[in-house]
């Protein structure tokens, strides 16, 4: 039965109503962006401070607590707090600056996704709110007194929430209609004490007119409405008018969003409403900061709050494209508020297998929320940020950061990976992102991947943006897989093959494949350098950099990475060869480039050596000297692992409904016998006459996962490891004229500052690359069945086959989240660590925070908080695999993840 749910996605995607136009598209930072740096020397952290937010106008986004605007952010929503004792108003998450913290950039605030559907028509947000003064200058320099060694000094160390003296604060969105958004806020006195709380929510215009003098100004102003005081009507050039009603307030606080320039800058203000007006009014008591005429592009309805110990009091507002509500918050208000929450509930029951887990659906569905919290109004027009506005001071830049990237015009909603710490798309995690997106709102996930190979996107050469400190950085080509696993899934989930994305967004990668192709292989012969690929400090020197030792790297990670490309286009090309045979010929042609890269990173000729150490019995980067000197870089690493993830199946019906590919494949079969040489065998069919295509043979692959298995080494009790823990006893040195570069096991955060020291890749537990081996051993068990099996865990004596181990990795990951009894104290989540209030406290424990990556000994949560987006794909292991319990009764030869054909 179609959910109420996907009948207004299908409205969306027809385009009769237009659900998706409102959502929580507001950054969470904007200062400290690249975006709003106008700084000479690119110190973006510093140009534009926190300090200055709350006086600054933004010019490329705006950010906010639990806010939402428009597709285009014209007008903003959000909410505004003032405890009584804070030096200024809560409008916006605090954390540290890259410089600050002792491991980068960090948000000191506690906050959470509860809920949110893909329309947007039902979205929930927790903030924790302490009743204390929030202690801004204490975690600025306790972070800074700490080097790399120590942990993260966090808020919730300086005890400020002790006796829960705290307001939990929760903002909920219900959507009567896709312009009709009904807004409850819902404040709780945790404390045992009366308690005060001053409640403004905000609505506001992001300031165009401020940059361009051809831009019309929009205006907010108090209009009277059935008799009803309390409404602010907003007019907007493009946007039109909308009405936002207020439950009774005790005033309407109106001023400019225009920047205080006598407040820091010492020069004149041209109005005497500025940004900082409403906080200037309730901190400091200026009446005069604050419009007597009721009009502006910014307002504040103003509530004072007094609750009791353990009370909650609620607030309602309405933003809507009538003035003729006469009655607003009448009956049919809660009415809408429970039928969405209902709604919401049926939509979500189909991702989650056994609804009689409450962990797991509540798991599953804040992993969801946060995906779909985590989407950002994003807004970048390079041409424009360098050359400056026509009504501001031309920029003086001795760093013009991404001067290559001139075309690149973003404009757009797109998924961050933290609308916090990264505030801006990433092009690697964009592409996980849309693994659990394309379950819930395939429309969105083409709708992305589709995005980043737009010209206003991709560099006319065929490079994908990578980030916006450093576009030009390479991200591991990942996009055609996401490309083709989202297609894969709405056509398994909705029955919708949707051939003209799939086609679109392949020609495009075309172009990005020539690019890696001229670029990145030095030598010309399929053995690649791509750099640090996302992978920071994972080797002995930082692979992005010039090294110490001169020469270059070539890669066992890039280059596998570039067997994982060709397969992919490989699967893309032979699907749309099925309505037109042009594709037969494109598909031979990365089917024969495969076989070159997979030739090359096993074997590489007579006078080079092969990326394969048979000593080792392990893949490892190789360090080409300017002597033309080979060395092996022997950290055993998540590099050497990467070489699994290039690996698909062919169907017999496949070659069978392809005569010219299936006469190619058996030609280089018999006439280039030497490509096979080390690598899968294309010739002996598998189970159910499959063939097999994979860097990784099934020899080595044993020799493989005798280490990846191994609890001394990747496996850990919560997934894979990015490091091997035998460095722990045993770094890996190399001296280079007297200094000795070093690697060892780090489980938890980076000892050293490379790439900022704010992620660490020597030790911890990593979702996405943990996700990919997963879907590898499925694939591999496509071809080789149930009868080859491996010890799990090495030395165990526990024999499985790798459907088996596939089910075991995802458990080991899911199981950070859940109340694990079995590796922890009864109730505890791992992911929380040695934070008793999130494990103990009724208030605290079924909140999640889903962190950038995970310590690869006891499984607690590391690096950013937020990054749902990538380590959402715990909701996509929750629904292909269950719960422990129906794992015990399942087939365990099933697959859990698609077969590439």
């Amino acid at each position: 039965m179609t959910t109420a749910e996907e009948r207004r996605l299908t409205e969306d995607r027809n385009r009769t109503a237009y659900w998706r136009r409102w959502g929580p598209y507001l950054s969470e930072r904007q200062w400290g962006t690249v975006r709003e740096d106008y700084s000479p020397d690119g110190s973006a952290w510093d140009y534009f401070p926190h300090d200055h937010a709350r006086s600054r106008a933004y010019r490329w986004g705006e950010d906010g607590i639990g806010g939402i605007s428009d597709n285009h952010q014209r007008l903003c929503f959000a909410i505004a707090l003032w405890n009584g004792e804070d030096p200024i108003l809560k409008e916006r998450l605090f954390g540290l600056t890259g410089p600050q913290g002792n491991h980068g950039e960090d948000v000191k605030e506690y906050y959470f996704y509860l809920d949110n559907t893909p329309s947007h028509a039902y979205m929930k947000y927790l903030y924790k709110y302490p009743q204390q003064e929030f202690p801004y200058e204490q975690l600025i320099q306790a972070n800074q007194q700490r080097g790399y060694f120590d942990p993260e000094f966090e808020l919730i160390d300086t005890g400020i929430f002790n006796n829960s003296r705290y307001f939990d604060v929760f903002v909920e969105y219900a959507k009567n209609t896709d312009e009709d958004i009904l807004i409850q806020i819902s404040v709780a006195n945790r404390s045992a004490e009366t308690k005060t709380l001053h409640l403004l929510p905000t609505l506001w215009f992001r300031n165009t007119w401020s940059w361009d003098e051809s831009s019309e100004k929009p205006n907010l102003r108090q209009v009277e409405l059935q008799g009803t005081t309390h409404v602010i009507q907003a007019s907007h050039p493009t946007l039109g008018d909308r009405w936002l009603y207020c439950q009774s307030p005790k005033a309407l606080l109106f001023t400019e969003n225009e920047t205080n320039l006598e407040r820091l800058f010492g020069t004149s203000n041209s109005s005497a409403y500025v940004k900082d007006g409403i906080n200037n009014y309730i901190i400091h008591g200026q009446t005069n900061a604050v419009n007597p005429d009721q009009t502006g592009t910014k307002v504040s309805a103003y509530y004072q709050l007094t609750l009791e110990p353990e009370e909650t009091q609620i607030v309602w507002l309405r933003l809507a494209d009538t003035a003729k509500l006469s009655n607003p918050f009448q009956t049919e208000f809660e009415t809408v508020f429970n039928q969405r929450k209902q709604e919401a509930d049926e939509f979500y029951q189909r991702f989650t297998p056994d609804q009689s887990s409450v962990d797991a659906c509540n798991i599953q569905r804040q992993a969801f929320a946060g995906l779909l919290w985590t989407k950002q109004f994003y807004h970048y027009v390079i041409e424009d940020w360098l050359k400056g506005d026509p009504t501001q001071p031309l920029p003086n830049r001795s760093y013009a950061r991404n001067a290559e990237w001139i075309h690149l015009f973003n404009d757009d909603i797109l998924s961050m990976p933290d609308k916090w710490e990264f505030p801006w798309f990433a092009a690697w995690d964009l592409a996980f992102h849309m693994i659990p997106f394309a379950a819930i709102d395939p429309d969105f996930a083409k709708r992305q991947l589709d995005r980043l190979t737009r010209e206003w996107y991709m560099h006319p050469n065929g490079q994908i943006p990578a980030y916006e400190w450093h576009f030009s950085d390479v991200n591991p080509p990942v996009h055609a897989w996401a490309v083709w696993r989202v297609y894969q899934i709405e056509q398994e989930m909705y029955g919708r093959a949707d051939t003209e994305f799939l086609e679109r967004v392949f020609q495009k990668l075309l172009l990005n494949f020539t690019w890696w192709v001229n670029r990145k292989d030095n030598n010309g012969n399929n053995v690649f350098q791509g750099g640090f690929l996302g992978l920071d400090n994972i080797g002995i020197f930082d692979r992005s950099a010039e090294l110490p030792t001169g020469g270059y790297l070539e890669q066992a990670d890039a280059t596998s990475w570039m067997g994982m490309y060709c397969l992919n286009l490989l699967a893309i090309a032979l699907e749309l060869a099925k309505t037109n045979p042009v594709y037969e010929d494109i598909a031979s042609k990365f089917f024969e480039h495969f076989l070159y890269i997979a030739d090359a990173i096993n074997h590489m000729g007579d006078t080079n050596i092969p990326l394969w150490d048979d000593v080792d019995q392990f893949f490892y980067d190789v360090l080409h000297s300017p002597q033309d000197e080979y060395h092996y870089l022997r950290v055993r690493s998540m590099v050497g692992l990467v070489p699994l993830f290039a690996v698909t199946v062919l169907e017999p019906q496949v070659l069978d409904q392809f005569p010219d590919f299936k006469r190619r494949f058996e030609w280089f079969i018999h006439n280039r016998p030497q490509l096979q040489r080390h690598i899968a065998s294309m010739e002996q069919p598998g189970k159910d006459s499959r063939r097999l295509l994979a860097i990784v043979n099934p020899e080595r692959l044993k020799l493989i996962l005798q280490r990846l298995l191994d609890e001394e080494e990747f496996l850990s009790p919560y997934g894979i490891r990015s490091l091997s823990k035998a460095h722990a006893d045993a770094p890996y040195t190399f001296n280079v004229d007297g200094q000795t570069h070093q690697v060892a096991y780090e489980p938890a955060e980076s000892t050293s500052g490379m790439f900022g020291g704010n992620s660490n890749w020597r030790g911890p537990i990593w979702f996405p690359v943990n996700y990919l081996l997963i879907e590898s051993l499925q694939h591999f068990h496509s071809y080789l069945g149930d009868h080859f099996k491996v010890e799990c865990p090495t030395g165990s004596g526990q024999w499985m086959n790798l459907s088996e181990v596939a089910i075991e990795l995802s458990q080991r990951l899911i199981r950070i989240f859940r109340c694990n009894q079995e590796h922890n104290q009864p109730g505890n989540r791992p992911v929380h660590g040695g934070q008793a209030l999130f494990q103990s406290d009724p208030h605290w424990r079924s909140l999640i925070l889903f962190y950038e990556y995970f310590h690869g000994d006891n499984g607690s949560g590391l690096g950013a908080n937020h990054q749902t987006g990538w380590t959402g794909l715990v909701a996509s292991l929750i629904q292909q695999c269950g719960t422990d319990n129906q794992l015990a009764q399942a087939n365990r030869s099933k697959s859990l993840l698609k077969t590439a054909f």
